[in-house]
């Protein structure tokens, strides 16, 4: 048993935020990590970080009023209003913190911070730092986290919460590069884990985003929050789902259909290229489902060839690199062939805004977390924020918490601690005993589909309720799991198989939640219940574990400043 103050599971943006305030505030912390921090997903945003900072002489007049305003217009009203003025209210702070810090931001001529359009913004407010914001703010945190003298656990394996006379009291963990499970304890635990978007067969995300912290958090009894808004980004590269940043339509990129047309002037004439991603995915989608895809096929173009060799090499480096290594297109010479890919999940673990849950010292912090900030659909550029914003508030927090509560030490932990770690080692014997039959694989493989064919940009009641059945279908034959090895170090078949049942339970929160959602908000778009509905759905989704599938509930947005309106681009 290995024993700190806090124990902050996930090395990207989020999670090392947190580590970093908590330790500022004399806690010891120790970052537990799947991959060496500077290789977690928070590297791949590329476009930028949303903050009313006003340096664009086109958003001179910006507010975090005016950045709240967009995100929960955005968010098709449900987010709550109270966290979204919160984030934009931190936002500058947190950019001109981390830029202090060393993060090299573009800039325009006068030294100021540089800021792009990004869609649904009212102004130019997303800082970025070329196509590579991400990278920089994940590395500019590492550097900080080492500076602090943070312990970093590397290659870690996160299975379980431990839970002890109703508090979080610590996690187990899969140790890759010696084999076998280690407890690991502490007063609190921040579960930053990041999204669930290999779920879906067709996604943007890392192969480490399975939507695992969720999953250990909704196993435990902590609420997972309207899991149903799935949101696809309209540009993710055509043959591996690689992220093309909206930044590239920031910059004055088009959208091209099979006739030449930027075909986004008939969905959003003022916003064009540059509307929110719920309605540009569908946009797509629609000119692809209605025979305008490039020769009759499944995709459209991003156009960037009237940008310029000089612009795209100054301000989009990474997406050229990617477009050429990964699709064989220069966006210098041609144009690039795109499909609308999940990329990111709007709902997660229930939080507050200083990132606590139901379950007493346990938080949760970025993208496995639901605030909610990004309600119905998120808005480009506010990603980033969430991470910094609400990590660095759960690691505040969890600092509280410690210093308010009398621990129980690592005496009182042993047991639990103990009892937890044989419990998986249980697990992983009858995974191994050869009495399954199923191929754990195979399941994952059906499930993706499923999830991409069912619960896709279009969704109705039919087709919902077949992958509905496919899904607890598959959930009953992941109890009959083998595995091949159970021994050894960088066990990764030990690690997928593990992994997969919590993954369906995050995906049948998902599906459970879009067919009984019958209304159409944001990225739920439902052709048989087109219109949104606040007399009946101005409401979060809350789901409850089962074992055999969930229990929906369900809590009031919180409202306020801004009424409910059409939103309209």
């Amino acid at each position: 048993m290995i024993n700190h103050q806090l124990i902050v599971v996930g090395g990207g943006l989020a999670g090392l935020r947190a580590a970093v305030e908590a330790r500022a505030d004399g806690i010891d912390v120790a970052v537990l990590s799947q991959v060496w921090p500077g290789r977690s997903h928070s590297g791949a945003a590329q476009g930028g970080i949303n903050a009313a900072l006003a340096n664009d002489p086109e958003g001179h007049d910006d507010t975090p009023e005016k950045h709240a305003f967009d995100t929960v217009k955005g968010s098709d009203y449900l987010a709550d209003q109270d966290a979204a003025i919160q984030m934009t209210s931190d936002a500058p702070g947190v950019i001109f913190e981390m830029e202090h810090w060393g993060c090299p931001f573009s800039r325009y001529d006068d030294g100021r911070i540089a800021q792009r359009p990004f869609g649904g913004a009212g102004y130019p407010r997303t800082c970025y730092g070329a196509d590579k914001t991400g990278h920089y703010l994940l590395h500019t945190l590492v550097e900080r986290a080492y500076q602090r003298g943070i312990t970093m656990y590397t290659e870690q394996f996160v299975t379980r919460l431990i839970v002890h006379d109703g508090r979080c009291i610590g996690v187990v963990a899969y140790d890759m590069t010696k084999g076998g499970f280690e407890a690991f304890c502490g007063e609190a635990v921040i579960m930053a884990t990041g999204g669930a978007g290999r779920t879906y067969s067709n996604t943007t995300n890392a192969i480490i985003s399975t939507g695992g912290g969720m999953a250990m958090a909704y196993q435990a009894g902590v609420l997972l929050k309207d899991m149903e808004f799935i949101q696809f980004h309209p540009t993710g590269l055509l043959t591996t789902n690689i992220l093309m940043t909206e930044g590239a339509r920031g910059e004055g990129g088009y959208l091209i259909n099979d006739l030449g047309e930027r075909f986004m002037s008939k969905y959003a004439a003022k916003a064009m290229e540059l509307a929110p991603r719920d309605i540009t995915s569908r946009s797509i989608q629609t000119e692809i489902n209605e025979g305008r895809g490039i020769g009759g096929k499944g995709y459209v173009y991003l156009d960037l060839r009237h940008l310029g060799a000089e612009k795209i090499m100054e301000r989009l480096p990474g997406i050229r690199d990617l477009a050429i290594h990964f699709e064989g297109v220069d966006p210098i010479e041609e144009p690039v062939p795109i499909v609308p890919s999940q990329h990111y999940t709007m709902g997660g673990i229930d939080t507050d805004v200083n990132g606590a849950t139901q379950l007493p010292g346990f938080y949760a912090a970025g993208e496995c977390a639901c605030v909610s900030v990004h309600g119905a659909n998120r808005l480009g550029g506010n990603s980033l924020l969430e991470t910094i914003v609400f990590g660095r508030r759960s690691g505040a927090a969890a600092a509280r918490y410690i210093q308010g509560e009398p621990g129980g030490g690592a005496q009182a932990a042993a047991a639990p601690s103990a009892a937890a770690v044989q419990e998986m080692a249980v697990a992983v014997d009858r995974l191994a005993s050869g009495a399954g039959s199923e191929d754990s694989y195979a399941i994952r493989a059906e499930m993706t589909t499923t999830m991409k064919e069912h619960f896709g940009i279009f969704r109705d009641a039919p087709t919902m309720r077949t992958g509905l059945d496919t899904m607890l279908a598959l959930k009953e034959r992941s109890r009959h799991m083998t595995l091949r090895n159970k021994f050894g170090v960088f066990n990764l078949d030990m690690m997928r198989t593990l992994e997969l049942e919590g993954m369906i339970d995050v995906a049948l929160a998902t599906a459970t939640g879009a067919l009984a959602r019958t209304e159409s908000r944001g990225s739920h778009s439902r052709t048989d219940y087109p219109a949104r509905d606040d007399v009946n759905w101005l409401k979060h989704t809350l789901a409850h574990y089962q074992p055999e599938g969930p229990r929906l509930d369900s809590k009031p947005v919180t409202l306020g400043t801004f009424e409910p309106q059409e939103r309209k681009y």
